[in-house]
């Protein structure tokens, strides 16, 4: 098969490679929300050109998580299009618990369940209809996602307060606890959700599941992948199960695997295939003496039945067998009573002991169709086998009867209506020509509406490609929103800093003055304002060299420049004259500001001491 015009062999390639070295399929996935998501991670790491980014993958594993994180857009809120949810609670939840009490459990599966809201609402839900029934270990819940860094935030349940702005007061109250600011799920709704790392495509799906949502999930598939999961998804689910899905998904119209309960709120109901329907057999009511009739008479009743009849008991022997039976499966009066496994029927011409042990399970009839039987005299018959529970009350199983019926003459008969049926075939094709003239108005109307169906589709797929980017955006505004409240904090912390320096500088009595490298002043004290008369606002940002106060600065002049390079401390004391024009003798000392003695320093701390001032 030929690549796809509409597709970059390239990026063809990078995706096999992902998937072929790393586990991941990504080649179900839309191709250009896809390409635009692959684009983000190669201008992030400054990689142009897929064949780059494949080097770039294989030399640096860890970037694969980050790619990862870009792919899977973990948007999700609890109770998200709460009238969505609102129908789920009222319609679906009641109907689902009613089944729970025929079943006896409740099996549900959040498919992308991303970081866990969605499967934890459903589990609120639940908990609301069933009450203290919910903690019986009836309710298990399936929460699988891709996305294992997802999945951990899941498990530990613990979401910020922005997370839970569509939760109802009386839910936030009753269903979670508030600690250091974050909201956990209490321990009997974790216990109900299992958290597991599953793939749509790849993946075996969970069976027997009465609810599975998959909200905003399909869109990112192409559509034939979205088949595939629908039909991973129609296996999955009870005959009675409901499909829910996002508010941006729309089955495609071709699938006949679920019909709609509700359009508007994405609801579904899974469309059985068509079976035959099985009859469960009556349990057999318990045995009682008829008047006048001889315990012999029901013998021989048994004895000469049209049907081949055994009955093993409970510890798997054989407790009867009636005379067509033996005839059939030359069994001796001495089999009667011996272990089955230890019998030829046991396997042949089926194995009935798989049968015994599915109907002792499940305790209804469990056929096994059209089972070839060859006689002594080498003829071939065909016999239906029906193992039935022999109940008494609602115990287990008393016994299994299991009974061979003869259908040969309905497999010779099937086999006349399927010849019939190819010479109707035959019979069919003559007359078709017939029809050609008609047939080609049809193709053309049918070409119509194909093109119609096309158009629907193009425009289905142009409103889920609008819905991803809309969900991208999101989830960057959220990024955005982390970084800025994280600067927020930065700013705060450097504030306090300065307000804690310039308390520092403002207790000290004499006067400091803080250098830069380049002899710039950034730091300027009230002592140093009282001491030359100087405010900081004049001289800061200033050459140290270039402030006219009364200290000589001149003489300073070599002493910086040694603390600057050496990291050294030294002291010099000069004549000067403070703010009120008084000659003074000034003490200076000169520190190094992060020095180590060999590197030099980042700049110089004066303490300036005027004696006499």
């Amino acid at each position: 098969m030929g690549e796809r015009p509409d597709r970059d062999p390239s990026f063809e390639q990078l995706l096999d490679g992902i998937r072929h070295t790393r586990g991941f399929d990504f080649t179900g996935y839309k191709r250009a929300s896809l390409m635009r998501r692959f684009e983000r991670r190669m201008q992030a790491v400054h990689v142009q050109g897929y064949d780059a980014y494949r080097e770039y993958l294989d030399a640096h594993p860890e970037e694969l998580a980050e790619l990862f994180n870009t792919i899977l857009i973990n948007v999700t809120a609890f109770f998200r299009d709460a009238p969505m949810w609102d129908y789920l609670a009222s319609d679906i939840i009641p109907r689902i618990v009613a089944t729970g009490h025929d079943t006896g459990s409740i099996r549900i599966w959040s498919a992308g369940c991303s970081t866990g809201e969605e499967p934890y609402t459903v589990a609120i839900l639940l908990a609301e209809a069933l009450g203290d029934e919910y903690t019986t270990g009836r309710v298990k819940i399936y929460a699988t996602d891709a996305d294992e860094d997802a999945l951990a935030v899941g498990r530990h349940a613990s979401y910020p307060e922005s997370s839970l702005t569509e939760v109802p007061a009386a839910f936030r109250e009753k269903y979670f606890e508030q600690l250091d600011g974050r909201f956990t799920l209490r321990p009997e709704l974790r216990r109900t959700v299992i958290f597991g790392r599953h793939d749509l495509i790849q993946d075996p799906p969970i069976s027997r599941v009465d609810l599975l949502t998959a909200r905003n999930t399909l869109m990112y598939f192409e559509p034939a992948a979205q088949s595939q999961v629908l039909a991973n998804f129609h296996f999955a689910l009870r005959d009675s199960g409901y499909l829910f899905l996002g508010k941006s998904e729309v089955l495609m119209t071709r699938t006949n695997l679920f019909s709609p309960i509700d359009l508007k709120r994405r609801v579904f109901a899974r469309v059985p295939p068509r079976t035959v329907a099985r009859r469960r057999a009556p349990s057999a009511a318990p045995t009682r003496e008829v008047a006048g009739v001889s315990p012999s008479l029901h013998e021989a009743a048994f004895e000469s039945g049209a049907v081949p009849q055994i009955v093993v008991d409970g510890e798997g022997r054989v407790a009867l067998a009636n005379l067509p039976a033996r005839t059939l499966f030359a069994l001796s009066p001495r089999d009667v009573g011996r272990q089955l496994h230890e019998l030829e029927v046991s396997y042949r011409p089926a194995d009935l002991r798989s049968a015994i042990d599915d109907v002792r399970k499940e305790r209804r009839t469990v056929h096994i169709r059209n089972v070839e039987i060859t006689t002594a005299r080498g003829a071939v018959h065909y016999v239906d086998i029906a193992a039935a529970p022999l109940m008494v009350g609602a115990d287990d199983p008393l016994a299994v009867s299991i009974t061979f019926t003869d259908v040969t003459r309905y497999k010779l008969l099937q086999e006349t209506v399927d010849i019939s049926r190819h010479e109707g075939e035959t019979a069919y094709e003559e007359l078709q020509s017939t029809f050609e003239e008609l047939e080609t108005t049809n193709e053309e109307l049918q070409s119509t509406n194909e093109e119609l169906e096309t158009t629907n589709e193009e425009l289905q797929a142009a409103n889920e490609e609008l819905e991803t980017m809309n969900e991208e955006l999101q989830s960057t505004n959220d990024e955005l929103e982390a970084i800025n409240e994280m600067i927020n904090v930065r700013t705060g912390e450097l504030n306090a800093a300065n307000t804690f320096l310039e308390s520092v500088l403002s207790s000290l009595d004499a006067g400091v003055v803080v250098l830069d490298r380049e002899q710039v002043v950034t730091a300027w004290n009230s002592g140093a304002e009282e001491l030359w008369g100087v405010r900081a606002e004049e001289v800061r940002g200033k050459h140290f060299m270039n402030i006219d106060i009364g200290l000589p600065v001149e003489q300073l002049r070599t002493a910086i420049r040694t603390t600057l390079n050496d990291g050294t401390t030294a002291h010099v004391a000069v004549p000067a004259i403070n703010r009120r024009g008084r000659t003074v003798e000034c003490s200076v000392t000169l520190t190094p500001l992060d020095g180590d003695g060999a590197n030099g320093a980042r700049g110089v701390i004066i303490f300036m001491d005027g004696a006499g001032a």
